[in-house]
């Protein structure tokens, strides 16, 4: 089993019922991300470390 097959998935509030978004999980030691339009498909998985900064990057 993978660690992000029973996460709680969240998009932004932002992207009304649109299927353009990055989905993200929080699970063990990190955070998941996936296409909304592919949820079976690739699924990115950042330690807390990575993901802090590549939101600051974005944000930034």
């Amino acid at each position: 089993m993978k660690m992000w097959e029973y996460a709680d998935w969240r998009k932004s509030s932002y992207s009304d019922n649109g299927a353009d978004c990055v989905e993200v999980a929080f699970v063990a030691g990190g955070v998941a991300a996936r296409d909304s339009k592919d949820p079976q498909g690739a699924v990115l998985v950042f330690d807390r470390w990575r993901w802090s900064a590549f939101v600051r990057r974005l944000s930034g």
